[in-house]
C-alpha cells in the first residue's frame, strides 16, 4: 500500500488556497475537500529558497538541500567569458545532490514522481516510476523510467497525449503578444486539459502499482496566477464581474474546482493508511512597479550597452534574450529577470575586464549602498528592501555560481534587464509574481487533526518530512528538519525521527537527446510568458 502522497502546487499560496475553501456569495465552496483537508489536518508557511524560484525550489525539495549544495539557481546556467555570456538550461545533470527519489530507491522502496522539473534525464538506480516535467513532448518517452511506461500509459490511460501533457510551446508562446480578452481567456483554459493529463497519470501509476511514496507535481497553479493574479486575489477580484471579467474568473475557478476533485481522487486511491503531504515551491503576490535594473546600473556607472554598427551580428544581439551589453566597460550586470541578482565581474587575469580582485569588497559594499538608496519616484519609498551576499545565502561548494548580490525587491518583483528608462516604472495593472511564503500542509494517519497553523518552516524540510513519512531515517547531511508540530504527539512517540548516513550521488543515467535549437527557443519564449526571462 501507498504509505506517502505527495502533491506539490507549482506558487499555491495561502492568499487563494483560503479563498477557495470559503463559501463565497455566488460561487459556494470552490475546493470542498481540500476544506476538509485544512480543516483536519495542520498546515505551515514554507520559506522558500532566497531567490523564490521554480528550479532551486523544487530541488531543493526534492534534495532537502540549498541551492549553495545542489547547484541549481535558475533556469539557465552561464558562464561568463570576458567577452561573452555562454549558457545552457539546467537538467538532471546538473543536480550535484542526491534526490529523494534516489534515497528512497535505496533503501529498498518503490517511489512514483510525476512532472517535477529537473528530474530528466532521470538515475538509472529509481526503484519505481519518473515522468518528468519541463521539457518538449517529444522527448517524454526517452526520460520516461522505465523506458516501457510510456507505452503502457499510451495503451492504458484513455485520451493519453503526450503534446498536451507537456508545455506546448507553440500555443504558450502567444501569451508573449497584447493579447486580446477573447485570447487571454482562451489561454488560461488551454491548462486545464493539461493538468487532466496529468492527473490521469498519477491515478493510473497510484491504482495499478502503489508505490511506497506516490508524488505528482500539478503547475497550472502558477501559470493562471502569473497570468490571471487579478481575477484570484481577493484584494484584486471585481466586486460584480461582468462579461469577459466574469468569464475569467469563471475559468479560473473552474481550474480550482477540478484540482480538488483530482485531489480528492488520488487521496482516496492512497488509502485512509496513508499520510498526505502539499508543498508548493513558493507563493504567490502582486507586483505594482517594474525595476530595469540594468538600465539602473547603466544611470550608477556600473554598465555600458553595446553600441550598435548596424551589422546582422549586432541586431542578432540586440534581439537576444540577454542583455547586449559592452563587455570592456560593464563591472556589474544582470542576466535574467529570474535571478533577480547581479553579477560581478571581476578579472582573472591582470588586463581583463573586469575590477580587480583585491578591489572586490569594497566594489561590493558601494554597489550595496547605492542599490539600497533607490526610491521609488512617486512614492518616495525604498525600491529594494534587502541584498543578499552570496555567501551568507548560498553557503556551499556551488556558492560562486551564485549571483554575487541577489536583490528583494519591496513587492517581490522580478527585475527587468531590458534598456528602458526610467530605471523605475509604475505598472499600468498589478502583476502575478512569486512571494517566499508558499504552503506546506499535511493530513492522514497520525498527522495532527486540530487543524492549526504551526510555525514556519523551510523548505528544505520537506525532503526530510517525505523520507520520515516513509519511515525510513534521514540523512544526517540534508539541511531540513522534520516538523515534529506536524504530527500526533502519540506517532511521534511511537516512531522517532532517526538520523541514517549521508546521501551518496551515483551518476548512473543515460545521456539525454539534446534539444535543438528551435526547442531551446520555444522553451525560452515559454519561459518570457511567465516573465522570468525578456
Amino acid at each position: 500500500m501507498t504509505r506517502t502522497l505527495f502533491i506539490g502546487l507549482d506558487g499555491c499560496t495561502f492568499t487563494v488556497l483560503d479563498q477557495m475553501i470559503r463559501d463565497l456569495p455566488g460561487e459556494g465552496v470552490t475546493m470542498p475537500f481540500m476544506k476538509r483537508v485544512v480543516e483536519g489536518g495542520v498546515r505551515a508557511k514554507l520559506r522558500s529558497t532566497p531567490n523564490p524560484l521554480t528550479p532551486p525550489a523544487w530541488t531543493s525539495i526534492q534534495t532537502g538541500k540549498g541551492p549553495g549544495q545542489h547547484g541549481v539557481f535558475d533556469f539557465i546556467r552561464a558562464e561568463d567569458k570576458g567577452g561573452e555570456v555562454f549558457w545552457t538550461l539546467y537538467d538532471a545533470r546538473d543536480v550535484d545532490s542526491e534526490t529523494i527519489w534516489s534515497v528512497a530507491s535505496r533503501k529498498k522502496k518503490r517511489i512514483a514522481a510525476l512532472n517535477f522539473p529537473l528530474t530528466a534525464p532521470p538515475p538509472g538506480n529509481i526503484n519505481g516510476f519518473i515522468v518528468p516535467g519541463f521539457i518538449p513532448a517529444k522527448h517524454l518517452r526517452r526520460n520516461t523510467h522505465p523506458r516501457e511506461l510510456f507505452e503502457r500509459m499510451k495503451q492504458n490511460i484513455p485520451g493519453f497525449d503526450p503534446k498536451e501533457l507537456a508545455w506546448d510551446f507553440d500555443n504558450e508562446k502567444q501569451a508573449l503578444e497584447v493579447l486580446s480578452p477573447e485570447d487571454t481567456e482562451n489561454w488560461v483554459r488551454y491548462h486545464l486539459p493539461r493538468e487532466e493529463q496529468w492527473f490521469k497519470i498519477a491515478e493510473y501509476i497510484l491504482d495499478s502499482e502503489r508505490p511506497d511514496l506516490m508524488a505528482v507535481m500539478f503547475d497550472g497553479t502558477d501559470k493562471i496566477q502569473h497570468q490571471a493574479w487579478q481575477f484570484l486575489d481577493p484584494a484584486l477580484v471585481p466586486a460584480n464581474p461582468q462579461g469577459w471579467e466574469a468569464r475569467m474568473r469563471a475559468v479560473c475557478l473552474e481550474y480550482f474546482r477540478n484540482l480538488d476533485r483530482y485531489i480528492e481522487r488520488l487521496v482516496t486511491l492512497a488509502g485512509p493508511e496513508a499520510q498526505v503531504f502539499f508543498a508548493s515551491d513558493h507563493g504567490f503576490t502582486a507586483s505594482n512597479f517594474v525595476l530595469r535594473i540594468n538600465s539602473l546600473l547603466e544611470d550608477l556607472g556600473y554598465l555600458k550597452w553595446a553600441e550598435s554598427d548596424g551589422s546582422e551580428q549586432a541586431l542578432r544581439r540586440e534581439a537576444s534574450d540577454f542583455a547586449n551589453l559592452d563587455w570592456s566597460k560593464t563591472t556589474a550586470y544582470c542576466r535574467t529577470p529570474s535571478s533577480n541578482g547581479i553579477h560581478i565581474r571581476v578579472a582573472e587575469n591582470p588586463g581583463d575586464p573586469g575590477i580587480k580582485p583585491e578591489d572586490y569588497v569594497a566594489f561590493r559594499d558601494k554597489l550595496i549602498a547605492d542599490l539600497m538608496s533607490l526610491k521609488d519616484p512617486e512614492t518616495g519609498k525604498q525600491i529594494i528592501v534587502d541584498v543578499l551576499k552570496r555567501e551568507e545565502w548560498f553557503p556551499g561548494p556551488h556558492m560562486k555560481e551564485a549571483c554575487d548580490l541577489t536583490l528583494v525587491l519591496s513587492d517581490n518583483g522580478f527585475v527587468s534587464i531590458r534598456n528602458y528608462k526610467p530605471a523605475v516604472v509604475q505598472r499600468p495593472n498589478a502583476a502575478g509574481t512569486h512571494h517566499p511564503d508558499g504552503i506546506f500542509m499535511a493530513y492522514g494517519k497520525g498527522i495532527d487533526a486540530t487543524g492549526q497553523e504551526v510555525e514556519l518552516r523551510q523548505i528544505v524540510d520537506v525532503a526530510s518530512t517525505l523520507l520520515y513519512s516513509l519511515g525510513l531515517s534521514v540523512p544526517s547531511d540534508l539541511e531540513g528538519e522534520v516538523p515534529t508540530s506536524f504530527f500526533a504527539a502519540e506517532y511521534m512517540a511511537e516512531n522517532p525521527v532517526k538520523q541514517g548516513a549521508k546521501t551518496r550521488l551515483e551518476r548512473s543515467g543515460e545521456a539525454r537527446e539534446e534539444m535543438d535549437e528551435e526547442e531551446k527557443k520555444k522553451m525560452i519564449e515559454q519561459l518570457q510568458m511567465l516573465g522570468y526571462m525578456e
